[in-house]
């Protein structure tokens, strides 16, 4: 029988955040691959785990992914961590995951940290869609191109951002989603120098702009603001039933979204139109 590939999620700042689950696994498996060889040794080191390290990073993913497919054949247990939070996001590690898939081999997610899940959960803009992107481009042109796809999303946008770009991108967001889009910042989460920014684009720029900024950044873009449509419920409802062949039914469900009104009141205006 092939060995288990298990996904393991580390501290992204504070040691007391690995798991009890984390730790006894990382002592069992035969082998722990890792992002960075030197940074996770003192991880484990703060908690006794001996464990034979091995070097898997996106510079040499491809090979390391072929070998550690081998020794999972033969029934060895194998534990995937990153430099800091869950393997996989934003991290390299999907392509050894879907070897793993390919050929058979179990694969066990351990969960704990994530920075961008930590930084949704404390923001206080809406959680109940987000869309993750990663890093932002780090070249004015790459962001503003991607910036221009988002700029009317009517979710959070979760992103990751280095510190020495942070005005540059809060500049770019300005001018192509308006200095007063809702966005909050989160800097070394679970840290000593833990810190939230909330609050507009602009106020951000003005804050983040008087002193250097340093530590692991999650950026959080708000939603953007709804556009109020043109017309009445009675306008839209009448437009609906000249130009498709949708039933009341549908129609009623489509205005009702529209307009953010419940389905009955809309209902009711739509018996004055039959």
């Amino acid at each position: 029988m092939s060995g288990t590939l298990y996904v393991i999620a580390t501290p992204i700042g504070n040691l007391e955040d690995m798991t009890y689950r984390a730790v006894r696994i990382l002592q069992e498996v035969s082998q722990i691959a890792a992002e960075d060889t030197r940074h996770s040794r003192k991880l484990l080191s703060h908690y006794g785990i001996g464990t034979h390290l091995i070097s898997y990073h996106e510079h040499n993913e491809e090979f390391r992914a072929a070998q550690l497919i081998e020794k999972l054949q033969k029934g060895e247990s194998i534990g995937l961590i990153s430099d800091a939070g869950t393997p996989c996001i934003a991290d390299p590690g999907y392509r050894l995951v879907s070897r793993c898939r390919q050929e058979g081999v179990q694969v066990v997610a351990v969960p704990g940290p994530s920075a961008v899940v930590a930084a949704l959960s404390i923001s206080g803009l809406p959680t109940d869609a987000f869309r993750f992107v990663g890093f932002l481009p780090a070249k004015t042109h790459g962001r503003c191109q991607f910036l221009e796809q988002v700029k009317n999303e009517q979710q959070t946008v979760a992103c990751y951002e280095a510190p020495h770009r942070l005005l540059s991108c809060l500049a770019d967001i300005i001018e192509i989603c308006g200095a007063d889009r809702l966005i909050a910042i989160a800097r070394e989460l679970t840290k000593r120098h833990e810190e939230l920014f909330s609050g507009s684009v602009a106020e951000a720029l003005e804050y983040f702009a008087q002193g250097p900024i340093k530590g692991e950044l999650v950026l959080l873009l708000g939603p953007a603001p709804q556009q109020q449509p043109e017309g009445t419920v009675k306008d839209a409802l009448s437009r609906l039933r000249e130009e498709t062949d949708l039933s009341w039914k549908e129609i009623i469900k489509r205005v009702a979204k529209e307009f953010g009104l419940p389905g009955s009141e809309v209902y009711k205006e739509s018996l004055e139109l039959r």
